[in-house]
């Protein structure tokens, strides 16, 4: 398999469909720190490829409000690079692209099955997101039957055959993994009905086109690699190191999230605080820095260290967020 060779390269991919949580703060700060600590190179790409969820006028307060907190970029829609556009809304002509090269080794059909069919084959209102195996009832489907679902109208999605396929990899911070495609949903949509690429599809091609070595992301997305080293595999692309982080809870336990409004890096800094108190806190946890004390990200670069980073979820308590208040 085709390694990466060189200097490091990460990104932050931030979603446009709200403003940035602690819990992706959290997020970016390690993947920054992982890039800058080993002077690599860092892009910054937009992941706006679902028009119901994305909206516009988040991305211009994505960026200001990473600028806020202290992190840096060397490519990205504000300033451009190599490998633009930074928008993958408008990339669309690379993911068809490697979507025909699928096509092409029939490592895909189409599936027309309804959001209600999949529902009632899952039991769950989103099969892929609550990681049922698809039963690959499209699958079986010939080519007379294909066409003629074509032919009276049917949309169809297009899904990747994964019969009986395992990936086994080593995670930078969660050591060996080994999963079955099944246990991550089965046969997976590279492109819905509705003609969006899929978030599985796109993240592979913009991680291999742009160069990306090294990817910092939660833990909550593991289930995913699995997938994309499989993608990565038949398009040729080499894999990158993974390294998946725990997450930030709230009190209850449940992961931070956009509904978590008080606690996101625009509400905090209108209430006066300050990015360095934000990026102690978030440091803190991450075992950077045992005080708590405000730092600056560039101030973290000397003592930060991948393999150190803690394993488990930490939680954000009432008395750390007080602590953040001026």
């Amino acid at each position: 398999m085709q390694q990466h060779a060189g200097r490091v390269c990460g990104r932050l991919a931030p979603s446009p469909t709200g403003h940035i949580h602690l819990g992706n703060a959290w997020a970016f700060l390690l993947a920054w720190l992982s890039v800058r600590s080993r002077k690599g190179r860092l892009i910054l790409r937009v992941e706006d490829i679902d028009p119901q969820r994305s909206k516009g006028e988040f991305t211009g307060t994505l960026l200001e409000d990473l600028r806020w907190f202290g992190l840096d970029w060397d490519e990205g829609p504000d300033i451009g690079g190599p490998a633009q556009p930074y928008l993958q809304s408008l990339r669309m002509a690379c993911y068809e692209e490697a979507l025909a090269r699928l096509e092409a080794v029939d490592a895909t059909y189409p599936c027309f099955c309804t959001r209600r069919e999949l529902r009632h084959l899952a039991s769950a209102p989103h099969v892929e997101d609550m990681g049922t195996p698809y039963p690959g009832t499209c699958r079986r489907l010939d080519g007379e039957k294909q066409a003629a679902l074509f032919e009276a109208g049917r949309r169809a999605a297009v899904r990747l055959r994964c019969s009986g396929t395992t990936v086994s990899f080593v995670d930078g911070l969660q050591g060996e993994i080994r999963a079955s495609l099944a246990d991550c949903g089965g046969d997976f949509a590279l492109r819905r009905s509705d003609g969006v690429i899929s978030y599985q599809l796109a993240v592979t091609v913009d991680d291999a086109l742009m160069g990306v070595t090294d990817v910092v992301r939660g833990r909550d997305i593991l289930p995913s690699t699995p997938r994309q080293i499989v993608l990565q595999r038949l398009l040729g692309y080499a894999t990158p190191v993974y390294r998946h982080i725990p997450l930030l809870l709230d009190n209850g336990g449940n992961r931070l999230a956009k509904r978590h409004q008080s606690l996101t890096l625009r509400k905090l800094r209108q209430e006066g605080v300050e990015a360095r108190r934000v990026v102690g806190l978030l440091s803190h946890m991450a075992g950077l820095n045992p005080s708590e004390m405000s730092v600056s990200p560039q101030e973290l670069l000397p003592r930060f260290a991948p393999e150190n980073l803690p394993k488990h979820d930490q939680c954000v308590t009432e008395d750390n967020l007080r602590r953040l208040v001026p």
